[in-house]
């Protein structure tokens, strides 16, 4: 099956099964979805990720992180740029979600990062998604 919109099938399968309460996710493999699950991780949305060879491309195994009284720790996640209309912001522009409670995931020439980084490293580029 040939998918036009990896991030959008990641943030859908995750968004999916925290809404079941799964432990286990599994996603096509791709270099973005990759640095996604990573910032998901550092930013502690998601307690562990990994990668599964295959014949094709891999998968990526990510196990979701719930409170201690079985809360979801992913309350929101919304995709922000999308393939018919991109988003872009400069690093003086870059949304903040919740006001700081969340974050925004952005694709920066250094690499995909939070929205907190992005404003260390003083880059700006594609707004991604939204974490709360």
């Amino acid at each position: 099956m040939n998918n036009q919109d990896p991030i959008a099938d990641m943030l859908t399968r995750i968004r999916n099964a925290n809404r079941v309460g799964r432990k286990l996710v599994m996603v096509p493999n791709s270099k973005i979805c990759t640095g996604i699950a990573g910032v998901l991780k550092t930013e502690g949305y998601i307690d562990d990720f990994d990668t599964i060879e295959d014949q094709r491309q891999g998968v990526l195994r990510i196990k979701l992180k719930y409170a201690m009284d079985g809360g979801k720790v992913i309350h929101t996640i919304d995709r922000r740029s999308k393939p018919g209309c991109r988003v872009y912001s400069k690093v003086g522009e870059l949304p903040s979600v919740l006001n700081g409670m969340g974050i925004c995931v952005v694709s920066t020439s250094k690499g995909v990062m939070s929205d907190r980084k992005a404003r260390e490293e003083k880059v700006g580029g594609e707004l991604l998604c939204t974490v709360s």
